[in-house]
């Protein structure tokens, strides 16, 4: 990859992109979206053959279902890029504005960043919403994903660029694609240190990725987070609103970031709500019980912990702060909610947490002691997400406390610069 050409061509579109008005930015994505929907035969038959090799590579089905596409997928994209079309465009909005004594205008207003680079894992559907982010907040954007989704990358890609290309105004080089090749990871560390060439990098993956990029990068990097997930089953919890929550939260989709890896559960409530959860899991979950956990269920479905398909395993230390991505979960017991808020900040990756209670004053302390970006009462962490949040597309979910936190929507690709105006003030 030649990159400094790349990414020249990328800053000249950011500079056109910038003096775009959001009428005409929103036109292009309109005709984005009328393409993805068109062209929707080719991309799931790309997608295929992605699938095909993952299966043959020995991968997991819950990783293959983050990297599958199929119509009810597409039209997800395609709404959140609609969603995107239909926000408000944040550049130039006036963020504060004031007159000093001496008469000068001040005015602070949103820019672009200017050029982006996301480096992400298997998911094409990725693809679409951080183009979709970057393009609507002004910047272009260089796209790295994994070699596992390449084929669908590309035709997405082609897809775009066509698209851009056909509408007046369009800005097709506002988009590029870095070439995959299997085990060669030389382009990841000359994104990583691009200075000068690449305003900002954003991980997007496992926690061997996100380590990787941001110990590395001399760029800056707003950084995603794992998803070291935990449900608190409180000692005034509805167990079963508890288990349907924990339900929804393992199973609906347990290769995701929001899905809960871990949960927590009061000593008072334990021999009640413990049976119940494995009932609800139905042998669909392979549980990590901590000793007392273990205990409780031994005696109540011992059934469970017998034989080659046993779904009760005694948990290891290493199963504590573990991201499965996977139908596995572990369990630990607690003797008070500030127990409960001490092992989740010392476990968890500053993701989502959930309590489930129905105790006002417990609710909020464990919304106010517990450091994560998003902190749920009586409720799924599965919301944890840019659509659900009402921001569209994403660009993943911020884990660290500058810039930006929580799920990403258009604005966290634009800065600040003040604007002022005065009429021969000197100093």
């Amino acid at each position: 990859m030649d990159l400094k050409k790349t990414t020249d061509s990328l800053r000249s579109a950011s500079q056109k992109l910038a003096l775009q008005n959001a009428s005409e930015k929103n036109r292009a994505l309109a005709a984005v979206a009328d393409a993805l929907d068109k062209n929707r035969a080719s991309i799931i038959a790309a997608n295929k053959l992605d699938i095909d090799a993952a299966r043959a590579n020995g991968m997991s089905e819950s990783i293959i279902d983050r990297l599958l596409l199929n119509d009810k997928r597409i039209d997800g994209i395609i709404e959140s890029l609609r969603l995107v079309i239909g926000q408000t465009d944040p550049v130039g909005e006036e963020v504060a504005g004031w007159k000093t004594p001496n008469g000068m205008t001040i005015r602070q207003v949103r820019v672009p960043l200017g050029v982006v680079a996301i480096i992400y894992e298997n998911r094409p559907n990725v693809t679409v919403d951080a183009f979709s982010l970057a393009y609507k907040s002004g910047n272009a954007i260089l796209l790295r994903g994994s070699s596992s989704s390449y084929k669908s990358n590309v035709e997405i890609v082609r897809v775009i660029r066509e698209a851009l290309a056909g509408v007046e105004g369009g800005v097709p080089e506002a988009i590029e694609l870095v070439e995959v090749r299997d085990h060669d990871h030389s382009d990841v560390d000359q994104i990583l240190n691009a200075v000068g060439m690449i305003d900002v990098c954003l991980p997007r993956g496992g926690k061997k990725l996100i380590q990787n990029v941001v110990q590395n990068a001399r760029v800056p990097v707003i950084e995603t987070g794992s998803g070291v997930c935990h449900l608190y089953v409180d000692s005034e919890a509805n167990l079963d609103m508890a288990c349907t929550i924990a339900e929804n939260a393992k199973i609906q989709r347990p290769s995701v970031c929001n899905a809960i890896e871990c949960i927590v559960v009061h000593s008072k409530v334990a021999a009640d709500f413990l049976p119940k959860l494995e009932a609800k899991f139905a042998g669909r979950v392979k549980l990590h019980a901590d000793e007392r956990a273990y205990e409780i269920l031994k005696a109540a479905v011992p059934e469970a912990l017998e034989g080659p398909a046993a779904t009760v395993l005694p948990a290891t230390e290493a199963d504590f702060g573990n991201e499965y991505l996977d139908y596995e979960c572990c369990i630990k017991v607690v003797d008070s909610i500030e127990e409960a808020i001490s092992y989740i900040n010392s476990h968890n990756t500053k993701h989502s947490e959930s309590i489930i209670s129905e105790s006002r004053a417990n609710t909020r302390l464990f919304q106010s002691m517990i450091d994560a970006s998003c902190v749920y009462v009586n409720a799924s962490t599965r919301f944890t997400d840019g659509g659900e949040f009402g921001f569209g597309a994403e660009l993943g979910i911020s884990t660290q406390k500058l810039h930006a936190r929580g799920p990403m929507g258009i604005k966290v690709l634009t800065t600040t610069k003040y604007l002022i105006d005065g009429e021969g003030q000197i100093r």
